[in-house]
């Protein structure tokens, strides 16, 4: 199982974005959630199966039809195993990603 943080820019907010990926993320099985950034972008935390999540990411490349990607950064975190479900987050609580360090990092 893995986790990852998503933060997507471009035209990526009143497109259906944070709806779509929720009804991806419910079909692929994996749970955590999406929400409208007030910059414009889109952000998320996805955890689940691996071949899942990455599916998930792979989507949130091209987004609905009317999105226009222009970049995804994707950051792994450590599992937590934490969300029943994927759901649309309306609050603005700051999320801060939490890298999985590097072997021979400190």
């Amino acid at each position: 199982m893995v986790r990852a943080y998503l933060r997507i820019y471009g035209l990526v907010q009143g497109v259906f974005f944070r709806a779509t990926m929720r009804d991806v993320a419910r079909r692929l099985g994996v749970t955590g959630w999406v929400r409208n950034m007030p910059d414009g972008s889109v952000e998320a935390v996805v955890e689940g199966p691996r071949e899942a999540v990455e599916k998930v990411i792979q989507w949130a490349h091209r987004g609905p039809p009317a999105a226009r990607v222009e970049r995804v950064e994707v950051i792994w975190e450590p599992y937590r195993g934490e969300f029943r479900d994927f759901t649309i987050r309306y609050d603005l609580e700051p999320y801060t990603p939490r890298p999985i360090k590097q072997s021979g990092e400190g």
